[in-house]
């Protein structure tokens, strides 16, 4: 048996691994899907305090309370800034990391290195319109799945993030990189994206595993077992 931590990304929750955790425990494995504070079903907690820092702590406390061993911790989109983080806590507690369609980032970096732009620009102009100048609405469920009503089940869901967690450098002691198995899992159908160059940068480095599924960017919605299938693998 395996022990999962599955981290969400920016405007969802714990919600969307549902299909994943749902294969996962059937398999016999331990399965954990935090909601990350003030999103989703925690998001009577939103205040304009909340940052990446607070994210990290909900998932490495998340880890030592639950007395989590051997953990393969899996971070989506933004979750792989928290993940990072948490690993850098927790390293120790750790069997793998896998990014699924994520930013991996170095110490000091923030979401705002990755993001393109015009992605960056737009962010501030929806928080300063609709956000109070600190909250960052949802994007078009278009930007992240293809199949309408996988759009349906999702739109209802997602709710607006946290500024500060897409602009707060990472602050990192170097010992997350004692994790040694670590994995990238693209969504190839999600292109362009900042998630490609990620990408083709770490199948050069010999430490890490490469893998794609041709999905888009919510491919734990859209692809749950071609997910799942290369979670298992990360679990060995």
């Amino acid at each position: 048996m395996a022990t999962f931590v599955l981290v969400h990304g920016a405007w969802h929750g714990g919600w969307c691994w549902r299909a994943v955790a749902d294969l996962l425990a059937a398999d016999g494995h331990k399965v954990f899907t935090p909601t990350l504070s003030g999103l989703a079903d925690r998001a009577h907690l939103l205040t304009r305090d909340i940052s990446l820092d607070t994210h990290i702590r909900d998932v490495a406390s998340l880890i030592e309370w639950e007395e989590l061993q051997d953990v393969v911790l899996c971070g989506h989109s933004y979750g792989g800034m928290v993940v990072t983080g948490a690993a850098d806590a927790v390293a120790d507690r750790l069997h793998a990391l896998v990014y699924l369609d994520a930013f991996v980032p170095q110490d000091g970096e923030s979401l705002e290195t990755y993001a393109p732009p015009h992605r960056i620009t737009h962010m501030y102009e929806e928080a300063e319109k609709y956000g109070d100048g600190w909250k960052v609405p949802p994007l078009p469920v278009t930007a992240w799945l293809q199949d309408a009503a996988q759009q349906a089940w999702v739109e209802p869901k997602v709710t607006p993030h946290p500024l500060r967690c897409m602009n707060e450098p990472i602050s990192l002691s170097g010992a997350y990189k004692s994790v040694t198995d670590k994995h990238y899992i693209l969504a190839s159908a999600n292109d362009p994206s900042a998630f490609q160059p990620i990408h083709a940068h770490l199948r050069g480095e010999p430490d890490w595993q490469c893998h794609a599924i041709d999905g888009p960017h919510d491919l734990m919605v859209s692809h749950p077992a071609e997910t799942t299938a290369l979670l298992l693998k990360a679990a060995g």
